[in-house]
């Protein structure tokens, strides 16, 4: 007699870090290739339950082979708390105030992380540290700031003969701040700098800068390799930002679609650099949003359901099998019919579930369920063929912890 396969069935308990670690272990163990990155999601920002999670996971990773943790925060403020981890004199207090975009040093579980990783790293060597990243864009909800310290951090670090004659008009086309940092800009594609001639000029500058760094790179990457690591982020960062100023000044329809996918490239850009720089050390750890994370099209109910190719779509392209990502969700009160329904009905703490056996057992009728609290996007059934796994979390109130 035939089994029916249901999410029951399917469930690798979670009761526990070794419960954690096994799953976690028999999911790597089915690879065709030993990933070089391991993407975490969360379904929504400041329940505690997701950072929780991501904290068990990292030491058992870490006894792996892992070497970095990159975080859903600006890829240049990261800097402040890998310092911080590798031993340095700021305060956490400090870090986690500054060394996080977004408000989210207040996130519950980022404190006991950067502790665990200090801990961890004292006393050992360079190449054993566990160092953190993160790979957001330096934007924020309401708009972007200019190109300028990008641009004059890559200028500074050229040498004075391969310096663009392009660049000697770089202060005077970068005007004032606050043209760019113009609120309006985010909703008025009128009030964007983005289709300025000086924008146009300044597009030019930040590709021959970027130009000339590549040129430059052996020499400047054998005298200071982490210093050419950033100043080539400064220069990704530079092109992208004037991208998206440019999108800004766009009043498409698609606009907003085009402004979250700029910044999707912006993160797999630098996400992609973070793992080449660790390739020799080990395996990457990123977690983040679900919707910046999954291999399929993201999508937002805000904004009139916009929908993009997203971070882990572009990462996933190049980095094929050698990336894999776990989703996560929550809502144990779901309504019949939903997903999120039946994965509750499946364990009553949390549990695993393999992506593709999980979405081959759904009833084609199965539906997403409501958002347990503003921000939070359930997953949908087709939101499974981004993922290789989804551990959903049962005992969670969906209590939000505020931080901004």
């Amino acid at each position: 007699m035939s089994t029916v396969t249901t999410p029951r069935s399917l469930a690798r308990p979670l009761d526990d870090a070794a419960g954690l670690a096994s799953a976690v272990d028999a999911l790597l163990a089915g690879r065709a290739e030993p990933p070089v990155l391991f993407g975490l999601g969360e379904p929504t920002h400041g329940i505690v339950a997701f950072p929780l999670l991501r904290n068990e996971l990292l030491p058992h990773l870490v006894e792996k082979g892992y070497r970095a943790v990159v975080l859903e925060t600006d890829f240049f403020a990261a800097s402040l708390i890998d310092e911080y981890v590798g031993g340095g004199p700021a305060e956490l207090g400090t870090v986690l105030e500054t060394g996080f975009s977004h408000g989210f040093g207040a996130v519950p579980g980022n404190r006991e992380l950067l502790r665990w990783l200090r801990a961890h790293n004292a006393g050992r060597a360079p190449r054993d540290r566990v160092r953190c990243y993160g790979f957001d864009a330096p934007t924020e909800y309401a708009g972007a700031p200019s190109p300028r310290r990008a641009l004059g951090a890559v200028l500074d670090r050229l040498p004075a003969a391969l310096r663009p004659a392009s660049a000697g008009d770089l202060d005077a086309l970068l005007g004032d701040e606050s043209e760019w940092l113009n609120p309006a800009a985010m909703y008025d594609a009128n009030a964007s700098i983005g289709n300025s001639e000086r924008v146009r000029a300044l597009r030019i500058i930040a590709d021959d800068l970027a130009d000339a760094l590549r040129r430059a790179a052996p020499a400047l990457h054998a005298a200071d390799p982490s210093g050419y690591f950033r100043a080539a982020a400064h220069a990704r960062t530079a092109q992208g930002l004037l991208r998206y100023h440019v999108a800004m000044a766009d009043a498409a329809a698609d606009r907003m679609e085009t402004l979250i996918s700029v910044r999707a490239e912006i993160m797999a850009e630098n996400l992609l650099a973070i793992v080449e720089r660790e390739r020799e050390r080990g395996p990457v750890l990123v977690f983040a949003h679900n919707a910046h994370l999954q291999r399929a099209q993201s999508h937002s109910p805000v904004g009139g359901a916009v929908n993009w190719a997203n971070t882990g779509a572009l990462v996933g392209l190049a980095l094929g099998e050698r990336y894999v990502f776990v989703a996560s969700d929550a809502n144990p009160r779901s309504e019949p019919g939903t997903l999120q329904h039946l994965l509750a009905e499946a364990t009553d703490r949390r549990a695993l579930f393999p992506a593709p056996a999980l979405r081959a057992a759904l009833d084609p009728s199965t539906r997403a369920g409501e958002p347990i609290v503003p921000g939070h996007i359930p997953l949908r059934p087709s939101d499974l063929d981004g993922a290789d796994a989804v551990v959903f979390i049962a005992d969670t109130d969906g209590v939000r912890v505020r931080y901004w």
